[in-house]
């Protein structure tokens, strides 16, 4: 019902309009949001994994520590929770295809100047404003896909999902050849993804203009009757146990994600392995999450409670970590594909997050606590690893600290995936 009433102001436009030709007006947009989805997707990892491989060379080049290079994986948790928080009052000043479009261009933006940057301080500026472009989209696309694609949420969510992984891989296996090809300067190799980034801008200009989903996406829950019971959602979702247990299972699994993307390429090259070898792995990591995106939510929400498999992605976690510490290079290979298929907790804390709430506006509201706060609880672990490496010049201590924090991930995710409403208990 609620999904009905959030589609009135599209389906009364063309009554003010021209009514034969909107039909086939309204598909054209809609390939284009798909489109337009796609495209974003893909750019909103290789600003993070198209970095891992080539963080040697940044750190020496730079001047960087490793407790500043733990500080500068650390970074897209802390400007996702940030710029993340803020996205959905963003949305309703300007829609939310307005607010995707200026988070895209901040990407391009940020790709292309940080290479330019001779000292430490202007590089994570740089990246500070290409990760807040991406917080915006990391919340935001979920509210355009409920808009557009109310009756499809979770195929669009495993597609999005599914380009998202495809992004993340192939900008850590193609970054080190490409640098290469591009006289072996890590700056070109970097700068290069702002073209993929500028391409993504394209469909979104006429995407920010067409205004006529932006109330629907992001109208309050008191704007429809069937809505107004999600009012309270507003204001005491933090009196949510689900709520909170969802925080707390993102945020994990967000900092299990940041410190691979970030450092897993270093561990592999501290055992021996090549740096082009190493991308290749990071990118199996990565590349692991595009068909299971797209599998793991319809499954998820075939069933009552996703306990089990919270349960199922932990276990290749603590099995990959284990693995990692008893022979990193030996292998290499096993442990980078199990790593990738415990990273899809991120598309089942999606799909759990559009499964806990009843209604389109108590969606959006849980999307942004739990990815807002989550993305805050998973800023010390990337920075905590670096620091470790550091110290100790080894990786059994990190590795170790990975394998710890996937106990309380694997409890919040039980908890979280109980067949139960954030509105039933608030």
């Amino acid at each position: 019902m609620a999904d009905q009433d959030l589609a009135t102001p599209d389906t009364a436009a063309p009554i003010r309009q021209r009514s034969a030709p909107e039909p086939a007006a309204a598909r054209w947009r809609r390939r284009l949001v798909v489109l337009g989805l796609v495209l974003a997707a893909v750019n909103l990892r290789p600003t993070v994994t198209s970095l891992g491989p080539l963080l040697e060379e940044a750190r020496a080049d730079l001047g960087m520590s490793g407790t500043v290079a733990g500080l500068l994986t650390s970074m897209p948790a802390a400007c996702f929770a940030l710029f993340g928080i803020a996205a959905p009052r963003l949305a309703r000043r300007w829609g939310p295809g307005a607010v995707v479009c200026v988070g895209l261009v901040a990407i391009t933006v940020g790709l292309a100047v940080r290479p330019l940057m001779g000292g430490t301080a202007g590089f994570l500026a740089a990246s500070a404003l290409a990760f807040a472009g991406i917080a915006v989209g990391n919340v935001l696309m979920p509210v355009i896909v409920k808009r557009w694609f109310p009756d499809r949420v979770g195929p669009m969510t495993g597609a999005y999902s599914m380009a998202l992984s495809l992004g993340s891989a192939v900008a850590a296996a193609v970054t080190v050849p490409m640098t290469d090809a591009l006289g072996g300067g890590w700056r070109a190799g970097l700068g290069a993804w702002a073209v993929l980034a500028g391409v993504a801008v394209l469909p979104w200009p006429a995407l920010a203009r067409d205004r006529t989903g932006q109330a629907a996406a992001t109208a309050p829950a008191s704007a429809s009757a069937p809505d107004s019971a999600a009012a309270p959602a507003r204001t005491r979702i933090t009196r949510s146990p689900t709520a909170w247990a969802l925080a707390v299972f993102f945020g994990l699994q967000a900092t299990g994600a940041y410190i691979t993307m970030g450092w897993m390429s270093q561990v592999f090259r501290d055992a021996g392995v090549s740096a082009s070898t190493s991308g290749l792995l990071l990118a199996v990591t990565m590349v692991m999450g595009v068909p299971l995106a797209f599998v793991l939510p319809s499954v998820a929400a075939r069933l009552r409670t996703q306990g089990p498999l919270v349960a199922i992605l932990g276990a290749f976690g603590l099995s990959a970590y284990i693995g990692l510490w008893l022979a990193p290079a030996g292998g290499a290979w096993v442990w980078a594909v199990l790593l990738g298929i415990s990273n899809c907790s991120f598309p089942l804390a999606l799909t759990m997050i559009g499964m806990r709430a009843r209604t389109a506006a108590g969606v959006v509201r849980l999307s942004a606590f739990a990815q807002s706060t989550g993305y805050l609880l998973s800023i010390p672990g990337p920075l905590l690893v670096g620091a470790l490496y550091q110290h100790t010049g080894g990786w059994d201590l990190p590795i170790a600290l990975m394998a710890g924090l996937m106990l309380p991930q694997i409890a919040a995710g039980l908890l979280a995936g109980r067949d139960r409403a954030v509105e039933d208990e608030i």
